[in-house]
């Protein structure tokens, strides 16, 4: 493939001739740390900038110990950096784009400031005709009150800002619970969307490389429990040619749009045989993990390849695949063995309710086989 400005020539593994490429990642948990992971083996080196020193990335690279916005830190992460990168979509926008002083920062941090912000997030997903929920911001009592005469129930309210595996937001039934929320979330710009009887949660992966080139990972559906992803299944059971080239429509867009380089996840809702978009995420996504046994190349691989202006590798799918999230305990490796092909991934965290300890995967070779496992699994986990 011809190289794009900023691109590296890389083999597949350095050698002494060759400076070793480093990737500066702003935000040091499980993500940062499986990049790290499918970069070492391509001859890449890691560095990582977080405010705990107990960062999980930490243990497989140098780690820089700051808050994201202090940026003398994010400068002494930065410097000597082939290229920028961000693992959390919560990293500050503005210290994003002062990393740009001492490299490229892929994907670019206008891709923060449109996932950071519910409201510009729905805007640039209507700009682009993609198909969202009913949706009103709703800065006072009053507007909010308006929103949900105009939306009707039941309906969601959510901080514009923040907030993530369900927390910052609250579910509104009738008009009688337009006070607890606003006593709950009031006094920070909000958004008021409409809750849709979708029939089932997906999600769709898509990597762009800098050169343009874009290739997506087979549909995924999801379930969630108490706001925390739990199971993912890919290729998603049931899926049509129409459906899967709606959810390739929708990340191609936004991947144009933004001229992104990079992986990219999107959230969606299957409704009435078609697809509603949720929200973005800028970055390498928990329901895209099951690739790291069950693609041709990992997300992981694929984030660190496209950044780097490496050519992209397969997003095929090994047959079926399944993932199933540690919450708050760690499954008996011994236990696991009863299940055949499951691989657990430790993010060597300390233990504590609702915190992602790790994550299961296996790949079978039929559907009815892989659903089978991801039971046995979750039975376990």
């Amino acid at each position: 493939m011809g190289l794009g400005d900023g691109a590296v020539a890389l083999p597949m593994i350095a050698t002494a001739s060759v400076e070793t490429p480093l990737v500066s990642v702003l935000g040091g948990g499980q993500l940062g740390r499986m990049l790290a992971l499918a970069g070492r083996p391509l001859g890449i080196d890691f560095r990582f900038l977080d405010p705990s020193p107990d960062a999980t990335a930490g243990k497989v690279g140098p780690l820089v110990v700051g808050a994201l916005d202090d940026l003398d830190r994010v400068d002494e992460v930065t410097q000597g950096a082939t290229v920028v990168t961000y693992e959390w979509e919560g990293v500050p926008a503005d210290a994003a784009r002062h990393a740009m002083q001492h490299a490229p920062v892929r994907p670019d941090p206008r891709a923060l400031d449109v996932s950071q912000d519910r409201l510009t997030e729905k805007q640039t997903f209507e700009r682009l005709g993609i198909e969202v929920p009913a949706f009103a911001p709703a800065d006072t009592f009053e507007e909010l009150t308006a929103a949900a005469a105009t939306i009707g129930f039941p309906a969601i309210v959510k901080t514009r800002r923040g907030g993530y595996d369900g927390k910052g937001q609250a579910r509104l039934a009738q008009a009688d619970d337009l006070e607890r929320a606003w006593s709950e979330l009031g006094g920070v710009p909000l958004i008021l969307e409409r809750q849709v009887p979708f029939t089932r949660e997906l999600s769709v992966l898509a990597v762009r490389g800098l050169d343009g080139e874009t290739r997506c990972y087979p549909l995924v559906e999801n379930e969630h429990g108490e706001g925390i992803l739990r199971v993912s299944r890919a290729p998603a059971p049931g899926l049509t040619p129409d459906l899967e080239s709606a959810g390739e429509s929708v990340a191609t867009r936004i991947l144009d749009d933004l001229d992104y380089v990079g992986v990219l996840a999107v959230e969606l809702f299957e409704y009435e045989e078609r697809l509603l978009a949720n929200e973005m995420a800028p970055r390498v996504h928990n329901s895209g993990h099951w690739t790291i046994e069950g693609a041709g190349s990992s997300q992981f691989e694929n984030h660190v390849r496209a950044v780097l202006g490496i050519e992209l590798g397969s997003t095929d799918v090994r047959g079926f695949a399944g993932m199933v999230n540690c919450i708050g305990t760690m499954p008996d490796p011994a236990a696991l063995s009863q299940v055949e092909g499951a691989v657990l991934h430790d993010y060597e965290k300390e233990p504590r309710a609702g915190r992602k300890l790790g994550h299961i995967t296996v790949v079978a070779n039929t559907e009815a086989d892989r659903d089978q496992k991801v039971e046995a699994l979750r039975a376990l986990a």
